[in-house]
């Protein structure tokens, strides 16, 4: 039994006969004890003085002869052990291997089934399911390493021929490799997905918000007085603000695309895409200075007709004392009236200056084109119109007041 030179065809069965020898070892042990025993008793019959039953050198010549065969058993069975243990490492050392190798051929199958994802969602998804497996395959990579020690020191005992060792290894050794070589090319594809995808959803978020921005833009709302009108133009400057913000993101697509991988650059619908933006955002810019434009036109015109509408509420007022009043005859109310009329000029300087500016804001209405251009000449003309009438009134009421001093002045000569 310990001259055997079965040591097993696999792991299983090397530990089977490992089971087997260590029931061996066992019984050899009890047997020690026995012979010890025996060989004992044996040494006393050789130690007797006088009647001696038998040679005491044939017995120690005996007992000499059973010791070492004990002890030859003893060797057989220690170098049984070591050669079975040294069986079962080269077996776990294979079993390891074709563990490994199952483990690389699932992954293979794993990674050659994956897709890159359709959309962003998917993509992250996948790269964390892909995290996970580099994660397993950290662990899976301590393990074989510690599996190729084994492999190196069994190498180094010589106890097994090297060959097949080391094929097996090297032959592993090339399809982790490969592995790795494959989980790499992934996990970049992956990354090149991400960075596409991720560049769509912020194009698409780009492409929603400049939309809202254009719809707000075009608005017809200018507003119908010159409060709302203010209003709305204070708001519409934040929104030119947001818009000129955007400026850096949209004119940075261009090179967001050139970092893409060549197969999601290269694609027709993105390039279009990035054109349409950059089509879109100027069009919003584009749109946004019109609106800015119209606004303060229309708050000139509100303010305009505010203007028109004080100056005219001061025509009226001047208008009315003008036509009322008569030319004293005698001399005292006479200079209360001239003085009047002094206060009067200089109120007439002063509104005359009004409506310069309002027929200065007209004309630079007019010849932008804008929209009331029409309303705002007619509200001009009659406007005009009422201050030559004050004006001739007055020149008319000066006129008869100069009649009566001269009159005065003539009666108190004489």
């Amino acid at each position: 039994l310990l001259v055997s030179k079965d040591l097993g065809k696999h792991l299983l069965e090397v530990e089977d006969l490992l089971q087997k020898h260590g029931l061996l070892e066992a019984d050899i042990s009890a047997q020690t004890e026995r012979v010890q025993a025996l060989n004992a008793a044996a040494l006393k019959f050789s130690e007797l003085e006088g009647y001696q039953p038998c040679d005491p050198q044939i017995i120690c010549n005996r007992v000499n002869h059973v010791q070492t065969c004990l002890e030859e058993l003893e060797e057989l069975a220690a170098k049984r052990r070591k050669e079975l243990e040294d069986s079962r490492q080269l077996w776990t050392f294979f079993q390891e291997m074709e563990e490994a190798e199952a483990w690389i051929r699932e992954k293979e199958k794993i990674l050659a089934a994956k897709t890159c994802g359709r959309d962003l969602s998917s993509v992250m998804t996948l790269t964390t399911k892909h995290k996970t497996m580099l994660g397993e395959l950290g662990n899976r990579r301590a393990l074989l390493h510690q599996t190729m020690k084994k492999g190196e020191k069994i190498l180094a005992k010589k106890s097994f021929s090297s060959v097949g060792i080391q094929e097996k290894m090297r032959e592993v050794c090339l399809r982790w490799k490969k592995l790795e070589e494959v989980t790499g090319l992934h996990q970049q594809r992956l990354e090149d997905a991400l960075n596409f995808f991720q560049f769509s959803a912020e194009t698409d978020d780009l492409v929603a918000w400049l939309q809202d921005m254009y719809r707000i833009v075009s608005s017809d709302d200018f507003g119908h007085d010159d409060y709302s009108t203010q209003s709305l133009l204070r708001k519409h400057r934040a929104v030119v603000e947001e818009v000129e913000k955007h400026r850096v993101a949209v004119m940075s697509l261009r090179k967001q695309l050139a970092l893409l991988a060549p197969d999601h650059r290269q694609g027709v619908d993105v390039q279009i895409r990035v054109v349409e933006v950059e089509q879109l955002y100027g069009e919003v810019a584009e749109v946004a200075v019109l609106r800015t434009q119209w606004l303060q036109d229309a708050l000139a015109v509100y303010r305009m007709f505010s203007e028109v509408h004080a100056c005219e509420v001061w025509v009226d007022e001047k208008e009315q004392w003008l036509e009322k009043m008569e030319v004293p005859e005698e001399l005292d109310e006479v200079e209360v009236v001239q003085h009047r009329f002094e206060s009067l000029d200089q109120e007439m300087n002063s509104v005359m200056g009004r409506i310069l500016d309002v027929n200065q804001v007209v004309q630079q209405l007019v010849d932008g084109g804008h929209p009331s251009s029409e309303e705002v000449r007619s509200c001009q003309d009659h406007l005009n119109s009422r201050w030559n009438r004050v004006v001739e009134l007055v020149e008319t009421k000066k006129g008869q007041l100069s009649s009566v001093l001269k009159i005065q002045n003539f009666l108190l000569e004489c």
